[in-house]
C-alpha cells in the first residue's frame, strides 16, 4: 500500500510540475534532479538524440555526474545500437539490466554499477532520447521503477511536444487540482492555519509548488497569499459581527481565522475591504441602526 501510494505522488508530482517548464533544457533537468529524490535512485541521466551523428549525448544528470548547476561530469556520446543505451534508443524497449557485470553492452561512464534502467522517450514513434539509471546493487531496479519511468517518459514526451508547437496549456476551474483546493480551503477551512504555505499544500496535493503556484494565479489571477488570505479576510469579517465571537477582541478574530499577527490582519484586512477592523465594526453596526 505504501509502495502504491508514493508511486501516485511520484507520478502526480512529475505530471503537474513538467507544466511549468518552458524549454526542453528545463523539462530534462527537472526530471533528471527530481527522479533522485522522489525515487531514491543514485543518479540519472537523460541522452538526447542527435540526427546529424546518430548518437545519443548526455545532455541532463544528476548524482555524481552532476557537480554543480547544468554542469556534466565527464559528458560522453553512444552511438545508436551501442551499449545498453543505444540499444534501448534502437530498439524502442525499455529495459532493466539486473548485472551488468553478465551484460556485455554495459558500458563504464564516470563508474561501474552493478544494475541499470533505460526507457526511452518517443516522440511520434521516433527516439527523441533515453532515460538512464544505474546503481551500485545488483538487482536494484524492479517493475515498480520501470512503470514509472514509463509515465514520467510518457509525460517528458507530451511536454516536449506541446513546446515545440507552442501549445498554452488552459488551466480552469474544472481542474481536478483546483477543486481539491476549493474543497480543502472552504470545508477543511485549512486557511486557519497560521503556517499555511505554499510548499506544505503542494505536497499534500502531491504537485509541484510550480504549478500549484500557477494553477492558482491563472484561475483566480492572485498569488497564494492572496487567494489565502481573502478567505481569512471572509471568515474575520463574519466572526466580528457575530454573537458567537462577541467575547472575542478583535486581535482574537484575526488569530482564529490564521493571520499569524495582529500587523498581517490589520493589513490585509484593509488592503481587501478599504477598512481596518474597527471601521467595519462601526460601520456594520450603523447600518443595523438604519
Amino acid at each position: 500500500m505504501n509502495e502504491s501510494l508514493n508511486t501516485l505522488k511520484a507520478i502526480s508530482y512529475f505530471s503537474t510540475t513538467l507544466h511549468t517548464k518552458v524549454t526542453i533544457e528545463e523539462v530534462i533537468w527537472e526530471i533528471t534532479k527530481n527522479v533522485i529524490c522522489r525515487l531514491g535512485f543514485n543518479d540519472c541521466v537523460i541522452y538526447l538524440y542527435d540526427a546529424e551523428t546518430n548518437k545519443l549525448v548526455q545532455k541532463a544528470a544528476s548524482g555524481m555526474k552532476n557537480p554543480s548547476g547544468t554542469k556534466i561530469y565527464n559528458q560522453i556520446t553512444i552511438p545508436i545500437g551501442k551499449g545498453i543505451v543505444g540499444t534501448v534508443a534502437k530498439t524502442k524497449e525499455a529495459l532493466i539490466v539486473k548485472d551488468t557485470s553478465l551484460d556485455s553492452r554495459y558500458i563504464i561512464d564516470d563508474e561501474v554499477r552493478r544494475s541499470e534502467i533505460c526507457v526511452p522517450i518517443i516522440i511520434n514513434d521516433k527516439v527523441f532520447g533515453v532515460i538512464d539509471s544505474e546503481h551500485p546493487d545488483v538487482d536494484f531496479f524492479k517493475e515498480t521503477h520501470l512503470h514509472i519511468l514509463k509515465i514520467i517518459s510518457s509525460l517528458c514526451a507530451q511536454r516536449i511536444k506541446d513546446i515545440k508547437s507552442n501549445t498554452k496549456i488552459i488551466l480552469t476551474e474544472d481542474n481536478e487540482y483546483y477543486k481539491k483546493i476549493i474543497l480543502l480551503f472552504e470545508k477543511e477551512k485549512i486557511y486557519r492555519n497560521p503556517n499555511l504555505s505554499l510548499d506544505c499544500l503542494a505536497e499534500r496535493l502531491c504537485i509541484s509548488s510550480g504549478y500549484l503556484s500557477r494553477l492558482i494565479n491563472d484561475i483566480t489571477n492572485k498569488s497564494f497569499n492572496q487567494f489565502t488570505n481573502e478567505y481569512r479576510v471572509k471568515e474575520s469579517q463574519k466572526n466580528l459581527v457575530s454573537e458567537e465571537f462577541s467575547h472575542y477582541n478583535i486581535l482574537s478574530v484575526g488569530l482564529e481565522s490564521g493571520f499569524n499577527s495582529k500587523a498581517s490582519f490589520n493589513r490585509n484586512f484593509k488592503e481587501i475591504t478599504g477598512l481596518s477592523p474597527q471601521e467595519y465594526i462601526a460601520r456594520n453596526k450603523e447600518s443595523v441602526l438604519c
